[in-house]
């Protein structure tokens, strides 16, 4: 197992190198620049040309490249040009909401989306089949924002249910302690605004979690129904084991190799795609900033969320090449 996460590890070395080097140049060739967005209207050439000198922009772009890795390394992302503090601190402020975010709708997924793709695959043809099918390209086919504007016009605006935006009510004494408050609450013994920021997340989760909740039951269904047609199933049948130890170690643990790798490359999108649902719920997340920071061309900000992303995708990879080599022992001796 060391073995395996020392070479998988190594691997993400070239991998996160290729990604720096394309996304320096990418943010690099965008049209405008941050002096332009700096200056605005009122940029001159010799005002854009002084604001470059500045910025080191005016210097070869291997130089400035090597400069951007060794403040990579030191943890530096530069300056945002919308509001002239550190990148770093920005994120630190706002990523706890949004990796919150993520999690509570990675949860929902898998634990509604793994049983009930399972359970539609076992009853294979009858209501609960249908419904778990039908309800998964319902699923993918609407969009985050308009369901998420469903929802909170329902449950929250009608029904008055659940909160309609907001990490918090307001009122509500909170300490802060990691900047994840439901986790804050907790650590605190404030279980009162544990369980409002719990409220303030069903709404936005369920809304982000909708498509990856439909992938996974569709994933789920498929391969059980594949794996229940292997030979080692008839056979296990054939020699009278329990149904129990069948669907446990036989079907569901065979099946879940798709479904891991599935909810693997799931994860990083959620990230990603909290930045509609933030912006719908008023959920105080990276995703405003974000939004400011494409219009306003703040190139660090942008490359700083950008890299975030691409080290979240290859860390759940590594965990995904883990989770494989526990599952199935072949991967280990491979």
């Amino acid at each position: 197992m060391l073995r395996l996460v020392v070479r998988r590890l190594l691997q993400l070395i070239p991998t996160l190198f290729g990604l720096s080097v394309l996304l320096f140049l990418w943010i690099h060739r965008l049209p405008g620049g941050p002096a332009s967005a700096l200056l605005g209207e009122r940029a001159t050439e010799e005002s854009r040309r002084q604001i470059e000198s500045q910025l080191g922009l005016d210097q070869p772009v291997w130089v400035q490249y090597g400069r951007w890795i060794r403040r990579l390394a030191e943890l530096d992302l530069g300056n945002s040009t919308q509001t002239g503090q550190p990148v770093w601190d920005e994120f630190t402020l706002r990523f706890p909401a949004t990796i919150e975010l993520g999690l509570t709708a990675l949860l929902f997924a898998v634990v509604v989306g793994i049983p009930l793709g399972y359970f539609a695959a076992r009853r294979r043809g009858t209501w609960l089949d249908v419904t778990a099918v039908s309800g998964s390209l319902i699923g993918i086919c609407v969009p985050v924002f308009f369901l998420a504007v469903i929802l909170r016009s329902i449950f929250a605006v009608n029904l008055g249910w659940l909160p309609s935006g907001g990490r918090l009510t307001t009122g509500i004494n909170a300490t802060e302690v990691t900047g994840f408050r439901v986790l804050d609450g907790l650590l605190t013994g404030e279980f009162d605004a544990s369980w409002d920021a719990i409220q303030h997340l069903i709404l936005p989760g369920v809304a982000l979690a909708s498509i990856p909740l439909a992938v996974i039951v569709r994933i789920t269904r498929a391969s059980v129904l594949e794996v229940l047609s292997e030979d080692y199933v008839r056979t296990a049948e054939s020699k009278g084991l329990r149904k129990r130890v069948i669907r446990a170690r036989h079907v569901l643990r065979n099946a879940l190799l798709p479904v891991v790798t599935t909810i693997g490359l799931l994860t990083g999108s959620l990230l990603s795609g909290a930045v509609l649902t933030e912006s719908a719920f008023s959920f105080g997340g990276i995703g405003s900033f974000i939004r400011t920071a494409i219009s306003g061309r703040d190139h660090p900000t942008l490359m700083g969320f950008i890299l975030f992303i691409a080290l979240v995708y290859v860390l759940i990879n590594l965990l995904v090449d883990l989770t494989y080599s526990l599952i199935d022992p072949r991967v280990r001796v491979n």
